[in-house]
């Protein structure tokens, strides 16, 4: 499965759907791809799957069959926390992570979450502008935060309209 999520179909339609339990595999090789010094454990995700539908939503993009992204969000109450957002590397600049993030902020506004919450990689551009244009902003910044403690993370907030 971990060929799937690496050799994805460049054209095609991207459908997102629920993430399921045959999905970790391929997350996981794109997570070893995309994270080499901090990705996640099969245990996470099954930990994160868990919580579904609670207070966890999980979506997948697919492209052709295969695994081409991944988000999730965490909103057991009030504010809601992006999770993880992951697009695996020859299908960035297509509009999967705008997809996947457009997925996530419905799924905060339909459960009433005032803000939504993430932290990112503070040089990481692409990912940066993409929150930027969907209303994020930068309310603080984690020294040391990735990479054994090489690189800071944004903390970005959204406030969810109310109307």
């Amino acid at each position: 499965m971990s060929d799937r999520a690496a050799q994805a179909p460049a054209d095609g339609p991207v459908v997102l759907r629920r993430m399921r339990w045959w999905d970790v595999e391929p997350a996981l090789a794109l997570e070893r791809v995309l994270f080499p010094d901090d990705p996640w454990s099969a245990e996470l995700f099954w930990s994160e799957l868990a919580g579904w539908p609670e207070t966890r939503h999980y979506v997948v993009a697919v492209r052709g069959g295969a695994l081409v992204g991944y988000a999730g969000l965490s909103a057991p109450a009030g504010d809601a926390d992006v999770q993880t957002l992951a697009v695996a590397p020859d299908a960035q600049g297509r509009g999967v992570g705008r997809t996947l993030l457009d997925a996530l902020l419905a799924e905060a506004a339909r459960r009433g979450a005032p803000a939504v919450f993430l932290e990112v990689r503070t040089d990481n551009d692409p990912a940066l502008r993409l929150y930027a244009s969907r209303g994020f902003e930068r309310i603080s910044v984690r020294r040391g935060y990735y990479d054994g403690g090489r690189v800071d993370a944004a903390v970005l907030r959204k406030l969810m309209s109310s109307a």
